[in-house]
């Protein structure tokens, strides 16, 4: 029988409580290279690829003595070898980015002179060369040669569970249990561990399936994963099990219930698990409810829609873009001032507004278009914003009313939400209008996320992915589906984090529930988006057509409020 990681059968069992705060160990260094990047961000990997990055300063932070398992990549930057396979790393990396804290995966460039001396001490001759270190590793540890000959993530993710799962002592803490359970442990389940639900996968000796499941629920409380082996014949007789894979909840009332998914698949069981009420992720609260959503937000509720995008969000998005994120700068010129015109360039052509909306933003680009110097100051801008020539029916509304994109906190989505909203808006307008130019919006987009966005952190993000793959972009259609694939990305690096909003997880989307077709498995059982049913869901959700009014103040009401503006400030 397999070793389980772990003796316990909780999250975090109490015989190692007093050790909780080296859990994080690692997970530490990850959000200080996210805040301090190094000399490491010039090789193959950089903290936006959920990629821990070693240098000479962290090296034994990380793989010494670290509750969780790591596996270091050892590589040189110039290996023609280690840079065709720093992709399937990455995809390594957000593909197990739910298994920290038990196992993380690190990267050091070798080729970087002052990297040279880890690199030796730790024995490396050729590259890449990964190698696995053990929680508690000691410090005279060099790590365990890890088989990484292959370029099929499948492959190695699996190779990663078969090192978590004959882990010698000690365990890594956090890791849940990885062995086949049986009747016996089921039956007092519930009387050693405080969880709303167990979830049994049933498969064969050979899946994977339900270790993969478990460590994608590491992160989560009041849900415990076990996998149960077909040759378990009670609990199969027991059930009326027959197919292999299949997944049951039990529940501490004795009820056994089998959990609907699309596809009987680790994707879409782990989707399914996660989302299961009550089931919230570690550290994180627990969902709201409108009441109290109303109280921390200190404004109403509004109700909305999750399958239609609201005119509400987007009008907001230009106000806090136009108004409060532009007026950071005093004076636009050079680069920055060649990213706004591009910037509102798109948005006349492409955003869907309201006829004063647009009004206005003629007006913007007209000004911008004429204007005569290398630089243009922000109260110039402002004048036209305001409307201070008093055009006719032209305005844009002031203040935020967010909807679709509102939090249940304050500082949670808002603006980053709507931002997403407006540009996936944009490509899909910028396709069906029959543009010339595929990466029009895209690259306007990247042009004001780099001079203009205010999280300097979220734009060098954005700004790696667009260096890393945006010129691939030759058609309409891979435009909307760049920035679909690259939202993803980044939902999939913030889960988790400080800035996810409880009611609103970062998943993978869309979900298999909002658009069931977008998602299928290849033959050998891994998730796959099928892009051709994908697209035609964002064409359709992001059309003009989809865009509610609900919310909105009339036009007529924007006009009054901007004439009684004028007014005051003459008097």
């Amino acid at each position: 029988m397999a070793r389980r990681c772990g003796g316990a059968t909780t999250r975090f069992p109490e015989e190692i409580q007093k050790n909780a705060r080296k859990i994080a160990t690692t997970a530490v260094w990850f959000c200080l290279s996210l805040l301090f990047p190094s000399a490491a961000e010039a090789g193959l990997y950089t903290a936006s690829d959920q990629v821990v990055l070693l240098t000479p300063e962290n090296v034994e932070s990380v793989l010494i003595n670290s509750t969780a398992a790591i596996f270091a990549e050892f590589y040189a930057s110039w290996c023609g070898h280690c840079i065709a396979f720093s992709p399937v790393y990455k995809s390594l990396a957000r593909d197990i980015t739910e298994w920290k804290p038990a196992v993380d995966l690190a990267a050091i460039d070798c080729a970087e002179d002052e990297n040279r001396k880890v690199c030796t001490a730790f024995g490396i001759r050729a590259y890449p060369t990964i190698k696995f270190f053990h929680a508690y590793s000691k410090p005279e540890s060099r790590g365990q040669a890890f088989k990484a000959t292959t370029h099929d993530v499948r492959v190695l993710r699996q190779r990663i569970v078969d090192k978590l799962e004959n882990h010698e002592e000690p365990w890594p803490p956090a890791c849940p249990p990885l062995e086949p359970t049986s009747q016996t442990e089921i039956d007092s389940f519930f009387e050693n561990n405080n969880v709303q639900y167990l979830a049994l996968i049933f498969e064969d000796t050979k899946s994977y399936i339900g270790r993969e499941v478990t460590l994608d629920l590491l992160q989560f409380e009041t849900v415990a994963v076990r996998r149960v082996l077909s040759t378990e014949s009670a609990l199969v007789t027991k059930l009326g099990v027959t197919e292999f894979p299949s997944c049951y909840l039990y529940s501490p009332q004795g009820n056994f219930t089998r959990l609907e998914v699309n596809i009987e698949a680790r994707t879409f069981y782990s989707y399914a698990l996660q989302r299961l009420p009550g089931v919230t992720r570690s550290g994180k609260p627990p969902p709201v409810t409108a009441d109290v959503l109303a109280n921390n937000t200190q404004e109403p509720w509004k109700p909305f829609n999750q399958y239609k995008v609201y005119m509400a969000d987007l009008e907001s998005t230009l106000h806090f873009s136009l108004r409060v994120e532009l007026a950071a700068h005093t004076v636009i010129k050079g680069e920055a001032l060649s990213s706004l015109n591009d910037y509102i360039s798109v948005l006349v052509k492409y955003f869907p507004g309201r006829p004063v909306v647009m009004n206005l933003l003629k007006s913007l680009n007209a000004r911008l278009q004429n204007q005569t110097g290398d630089e243009i100051s922000y109260e110039a801008i402002g004048e036209i914003l305001d409307n201070s020539a008093q055009s006719a029916d032209t305005a844009l509304p002031e203040g935020v009313r967010w909807v679709g994109c509102q939090g249940s906190q304050p500082h949670l989505r808002r603006y980053p939400c709507g931002m997403w909203i407006l540009f996936h808006v944009l490509t899909v307008q910028a396709k069906n209008s029959g543009g010339t130019d595929p990466k029009e919006v895209l690259s306007a987009m990247r042009k004001y996320v780099h001079s203009f966005f205010g999280c300097t952190l979220c734009a060098e993000h954005f700004e790696t992915m667009a260096g890393e793959s945006l010129s691939g972009v030759n058609t309409f259609s891979s435009a909307v589906l760049w920035l679909w694939s690259r939202h993803n990305r980044v939902n999939n690096r913030l889960a988790g984090a400080l800035s996810e909003d409880p009611n609103f997880p970062k998943i993978q989307w869309p979900s298999p529930e909002t658009c069931p077709a977008c998602h299928s498995v290849k033959d050998n059982g891994e998730h796959r988006w099928s892009q051709e049913k994908v697209l035609p869901f964002l064409m359709s959700h992001f059309s003009s057509s989809n865009i509610l009014p609900d919310y909105l103040e009339s036009e007529s009401q924007i006009l009054e409020n901007q004439r009684d503006k004028h007014a005051t400030s003459w008097r």
